[in-house]
């Protein structure tokens, strides 16, 4: 191969097919819980196929806690695969014959360079401030001059001469000189595959025709295009979609935002549909769209409108979207989703009642949990300093006054409690907020809580009185 494009052309009109193929040497982080968002939904909106291929094959670093973590975020999300995952390294033997056919074609080679003699190279080199490539003078050795019993490794033929260029779906034509493509190791010296070899043969072999993955293996094309033509197969189409990054512009780091999907989950308060929804909205639009759906994405996604720059993950954003999520989300739900969150013996049928009233400021599940504390706290209440300032004893004069009003009301629900104290605030011809602050205080032992009327109706005609009369001026054994 001299020269060349590649644009994927030869596809022709088969089904679509992507993948997510992560390293389970960590958990799945963001960027990767976005590859394979884009990689679902281009398949989905073209009734293609979506799998998962689990690239194992750095058996230092890959641990079966990782793989776990990583289809645990990928289920919360909704992003499993059509089909059972491939584990790159169960597939060896196939990647070995590969590099085998390759070397029978002529299109590799065996080499026989020492680590030392490499080294010494590379250091020449450096030395010499020029480029290092690999100039070896086994590329085209007559078999009959192979050293018996000496170690060696299989690579690449690569083109030297011309210049390959990639009709890429994201990133437009890209084009390399072919000289720059070095004959990289396809198998090493102990026999087992590279990843550059395993990854092409595996795209192969489960039929993938669109690679959609972060421009940081946009090099890695070029040098797959080699295998790929080496051995006649299909060329897939490209999508090499820009990186994240902070806020600021820097480099995507955990002070960012740059954690597991667990931990949006698990620490954060994040709901699944809001993570997918920031996720798409990161570096792919519809307009001016910002609240997008599972439906509507998959009807809408086309890879052409991902933009060419790195988009900016703002943790703020997130939040707000996720606050228009809870709000919409069922309440039953959201109830069992904070049980475990909320500290004492919380009712989940309480939780869910107060639901709509706690849902509305909240931005998180741990916000949730938080505003739903004042639910299941026992007598006396903790008081917060600022709601503890706002108990003067002209305040707790006025909570005595409302627990003897409210003790004589039969009317206990929304409308007859706001009648009564409404009514009340008129005739001592004060603002309601004068008599809500400290009931508020005196009823959550904080500042801001749901509406008054909606927390007295949540506590109950009982736990209400005994909490207003535990900081009012109330004669002991008249508080309930």
């Amino acid at each position: 191969m001299a020269s060349g494009s590649a644009s994927g052309g030869s596809n022709g009109k088969k089904a679509v097919v992507t993948r997510f193929a992560p390293s389970p040497t960590g958990f799945l982080h963001i960027g990767g819980a976005r590859t394979a968002l884009f990689n679902w939904l281009y398949a989905r909106h073209h009734g293609g196929k979506y799998l998962l291929r689990v690239e194992d094959t750095d058996r230092a670093r890959s641990t079966e806690a990782a793989i776990d973590a990583i289809f645990d975020g990928l289920t919360w999300l909704g992003l499993e695969g059509d089909e059972a995952p491939v584990f790159q390294f169960a597939r060896s033997q196939r990647h070995a014959e590969v590099a085998a056919e390759l070397l029978d074609k002529g299109h590799a080679y065996r080499c026989y360079l020492s680590s030392e003699e490499l080294a010494a190279r590379r250091q020449k080199a450096q030395e010499e401030r020029r480029p290092f490539r690999i100039e070896s003078e086994w590329r085209d050795a007559d078999p009959s001059t192979w050293p018996a019993g000496e170690p060696y490794v299989v690579r690449i033929k690569a083109p030297r001469e011309g210049e390959t260029t990639i009709q890429d779906l994201v990133q437009g034509p890209v084009t390399v000189r072919n000289e720059e493509i070095d004959d990289f190791v396809i198998l090493r010296s102990d026999g087992t595959p590279t990843y550059m070899l395993a990854v092409v043969v595996d795209d192969n072999d489960m039929g993938v025709t669109h690679v959609i993955r972060g421009d940081d293996h946009l090099n890695n094309a070029f040098r797959q295009l080699v295998i790929l033509k080496g051995m006649g197969w299909d060329i897939p189409e490209y999508a090499h979609v820009p990186l994240i990054h902070g806020a600021d512009g820097a480099k995507m780091s955990k002070r960012h935002g740059a954690l597991g999907v667990d931990t949006y989950r698990d620490e954060l308060g994040v709901l699944p549909e809001a993570l997918f929804n920031y996720l798409l909205r990161l570096g792919w639009g519809h307009g001016d769209e910002e609240i997008i759906d599972r439906d509507q994405a998959v009807e809408w996604f086309d890879i052409a409108h991902v933009g060419k720059s790195p988009s900016r993950f703002d943790v703020a954003k997130l939040q707000n979207l996720n606050g228009h999520y809870l709000r919409e989300a069922d309440d039953a739900r959201l109830a069992a989703l904070i049980l475990p969150l909320v500290k004492g013996d919380a009712d989940l049928e309480l939780l869910t009642r107060a639901m709509p009233v706690l849902k509305v400021r909240a931005k998180d599940l741990n916000d949730l949990a938080e505003g739903s504390a004042f639910l299941f706290a026992k007598r006396p209440l903790d008081m917060t300093e600022k709601a503890q300032g706002l108990l003067t004893d002209e305040a707790r004069a006025r909570l005595a006054a409302i627990h003897e009003r409210l003790s004589g009301e039969s009317d206990w629900t929304l409308e007859g409690l706001e009648a009564n104290l409404k009514a009340m605030a008129g005739e001592l011809e004060l603002g309601l907020g004068k008599l809500a602050q400290p009931l508020r205080a005196a009823l959550t032992g904080q500042t801001t809580s749901p509406g008054i009327f909606d927390v007295l109706v949540l506590l109950g005609r009982e736990e209400s009185l005994a909490r207003i009369g535990a900081q009012a001026d109330v004669p002991a054994g008249s508080q309930a």
